[in-house]
């Protein structure tokens, strides 16, 4: 059975109540998040039982909090290959004849 818990381990991006959040800890202290929305700086804390007590729907995950509950989704970022191979395709030296 997979937990909140176990998904925050693989994931490197949430998802909080709509709001794109790359900065957050999951540790023995439970769940801590930050993210910008517009000027307003939003955290969420969320306690190691809140965490094992959160309820997958779907893809996503419903945590209660003591300010309400909350829709999480883990997710994974989007990274460029640290290899890029158009780099040499896109050389603009002329081939060798």
């Amino acid at each position: 059975m997979t937990t909140l818990a176990n998904a925050l381990q693989s994931c490197d991006m949430l998802l909080i109540d709509g709001l794109h959040c790359f900065d957050f800890v999951h540790d023995d202290s439970g769940l801590r998040a930050e993210c910008m929305d517009g000027r307003a700086l939003k955290r969420w804390v969320f306690t190691p039982a809140q965490v094992a007590a959160a309820r997958a729907e779907g893809g996503d995950w419903l945590i209660d909090s003591d300010s309400g509950e909350h829709r999480l989704v883990c997710m994974g970022a989007l990274r460029a290959p640290e290899d890029d191979e158009d780099d040499e395709e896109d050389s603009h030296e002329p081939a060798a004849r």
